[in-house]
């Protein structure tokens, strides 16, 4: 029996399941806590507790993985330098490539090419050689694009071949990487992913390494953003493929195991709730390039919207007494009182006096880890902070006795918390439904508690306090489902007031308005996470929708990175250039001309086929298939002449395959 180990890093915990390869059936699931400063710790509490609880020989691994979105998004990127080919006056003078590029070591050297390939000037090997001799010592690698380079690929590949001979260092082509134009673009892309390479090698080293400790002699698979998979050593080059991984795994999981053609898929875990759309039986794919952060990439990724709302948001009152549930992500106080009982007494005296600082009362903060700063910034309590926190949580009130001027180094504690030093506990949705008896695997008392604390701040029982959250949860989840399908109707975010006041009249009907309106959302709701047993039922019955939970809803993701395939896609394109009789053929590797339009279209295809096939069986396929989807373009002579002019041939090769497994 083949045994496939699944993980999933997720924003709050990572989990890993084995399947029985070829019926996809969950043998053991277990969890860890995701290590944000460091991914492979998570990931080895996994694969510790799933193989404690069933020993098994394995036979494929395979990774989901939020690095590369979490260091796009934090600026968190390794030192690289970009070499623009041809670049110099082809650009808008008012682009700051220092921003776009998420760098400022940059050089513009000339090269490049036309539309058609044809060489725009000559490559400056010379500039080339001087910019990367400068830069090597100061950079983890470098980024390299051309313009036109998707056309004609050979200056890029003879700056990449003179970086391989004088540094070693790693170096990706944005031809590479794209078949699409937009110059700025893919300059970002490639930038994005030359300072993602060494954070991703460095995470594939501490899984193979967890692997061999464990006698785990198998390969290794990374979910991509399009939610196929690609063997490690292929993401080792191309980790920017990996951004959106996650998601991406939540969707093949939540499709596997609801077994739905047409289906809206939310997944729900602690941080956030991504919500994407199955159309035809596959995963709706974003035709822009995925976005992150502030970057819109040239990755193909699953078209997935992100909501800062979990089962471990932040729940608070805001200066206008309205409640709010996150964005931040905090550590539940059901849990941290179970592995640390004694705040339970702290939570006690708060309740127990008559006044406090209600705005901070049942909230702590905990020490995650000593890491140097992002800036010289020590305040004269730092010494004594760390010191009181290295012995346990304090609440926030002994934090700001300890800080003296609590709200003069406000944004002190701020980047604290961002850049993963301090961990805020408090109520959650998480807490809220051990209040309500929904969830008991954790302290319910201390939940209890901090519900009245926090409740008390608007004169509010716990009990009331906590059905509004899940309440309020619900809506929340079920208005984010209505924006996104009114996104891909629309093909733009932009909902108009209107909009939203008849969004919030269908889910929050009041007797005050002579308004009454329902939603109906047609495709079934598949619902993955944790926590979605508790939220979804209301949310389907808001939007008058059927709704799935599928048996293993709680590691969906985790299944989602075994049981989807291997997929490498390679495009030509056959365009004529009327003024030498020939029809040029663009191929990611090469650009080759012909006499006839038949002979051009035969070898695009022939040699398409064998890229693609190739890229398959190295990226770890076999039993790889290949198809080919060809699309003609033309445009008539004259209004009603009857003649047409032909423009173009388009190709998109795809070879399939499934994944090799240990033997």
């Amino acid at each position: 029996m083949a045994i496939a180990l699944g993980i999933d890093t997720g924003g709050t915990y990572t989990d890993a399941v084995l399947v029985e390869y070829e019926s996809g059936r969950i043998i053991a699931s277990a969890k860890a806590l995701t290590t944000k400063h460091d991914l492979a710790i998570g990931i080895r509490g996994a694969i510790e507790r799933v193989l404690a609880a069933h020993p098994a020989d394995i036979c494929l691994v395979s990774v989901s993985t939020t690095l590369a979105t979490n260091a796009i998004v934090e600026g968190k990127g390794a030192p690289i330098a970009a070499l623009l080919l041809g670049y110099a006056n082809r650009l808008d003078a008012e682009v700051n490539l220092a921003r776009e590029l998420g760098t400022d070591r940059y050089v513009l050297i000339a090269g490049g090419h036309t539309a058609d390939g044809d060489e725009w000037e000559p490559l400056d090997l010379a500039a080339a050689r001087a910019a990367i001799v400068e830069h090597a010592p100061h950079v983890a690698g470098f980024a390299v694009s051309g313009f036109f380079g998707t056309r004609n690929p050979s200056h890029e590949l003879a700056v990449s071949q003179l970086i391989t001979e004088l540094t070693g260092l790693p170096v990706t082509c944005g031809h590479e990487l794209t078949h699409r134009l937009d110059a700025l673009r893919r300059a970002t892309t490639v930038a994005l992913n030359a300072s993602l390479i060494p954070l991703l090698c460095n995470l594939m080293d501490a899984v193979e390494c967890t692997m061999s400790e464990k006698d785990i002699h198998a390969p290794l698979m990374v979910v991509k953003g399009d939610g196929s998979l690609m063997e490690a050593s292929v993401a080792r080059a191309r980790p920017i493929e990996t951004i959106l991984s996650g998601p991406a795994a939540s969707v093949v999981g939540a499709q596997y195991l609801g077994d739905s053609a047409e289906a809206v898929v939310v997944d729900m875990g602690g941080t956030t709730t991504d919500i994407a759309v199955i159309r035809h039986g596959r995963p709706r794919l974003s035709e822009q390039g995925a976005q992150v952060g502030r970057w819109r990439t040239m990755v193909e990724a699953v078209d997935a919207q992100t909501v800062g709302l979990g089962g471990d948001s932040r729940v608070w009152f805001d200066q206008g007494r309205e409640l709010c549930i996150g964005p931040q992500r905090i550590m539940p106080i059901c849990l941290l009182a179970m592995e640390r009982p004694e705040i339970k007494e702290t939570l006690r005296r708060q309740k127990a006096r008559a006044k406090g600082d209600e705005a901070v009362d049942g909230e702590f903060l905990l020490l995650q880890r000593n890491a140097p700063l992002s800036t010289n910034e020590h305040p004269p309590f730092e010494r004594e902070l760390f010191a009181a926190l290295r012995e346990g949580p304090l609440s926030v009130e002994q934090v700001y006795d300890i800080m003296q001027h609590p709200y003069f180094y406000a944004r002190y504690l701020e980047r604290l918390e961002r850049e993963g030093v301090l961990l805020r506990a408090g109520l959650t949705p998480s807490d809220a439904a051990h209040v309500l008896g929904m969830y008991a695997d954790w302290d319910s008392e201390a939940a209890t508690l901090a519900a009245e604390l926090v409740g008390r701040r608007v004169a509010m029982d716990a009990e009331t306090l906590c059905r509004q959250v899940v309440a309020r949860t619900s809506e929340r989840i079920a208005a984010e489902v209505v924006h996104k399908l009114l996104s891909d109707d629309a093909q733009d975010g932009h909902h108009d007031i209107l909009t939203n006041h008849l969004i919030e009249r269908a889910l929050r009907p009041t007797t005050e308005s002579s308004l009454e309106c329902a939603l109906t959302v047609r495709s079934d709701i598949v619902a993955i996470g944790a926590p979605v047993q508790t939220y979804f039922p209301r949310v389907s019955e808001l939007l008058h929708s059927h709704l799935c939970i599928p048996h293993d809803a709680g590691v969906a993701n985790a299944l989602g990175a075994v049981v989807g395939s291997i997929v490498y896609r390679v495009h030509a394109l056959v365009i004529p250039r009327d003024e030498e009789e020939v029809y040029r053929v663009h191929l990611p590797d090469q650009i080759k001309d012909f006499l006839n339009l038949a002979d051009a279209v035969a070898y695009a295809e022939q040699h398409g086929r064998e890229l693609a096939r190739n890229g398959a069986i190295q990226s770890g396929a076999m039993e790889v298939r290949v198809q080919v989807e060809r699309k003609d373009l033309s445009a008539p002579v004259a209004e009603g002449w009857g003649d047409s002019l032909y423009l173009q041939t388009a190709m998109e090769i795809t070879a399939v395959g499934r994944p090799r497994l240990a033997s």
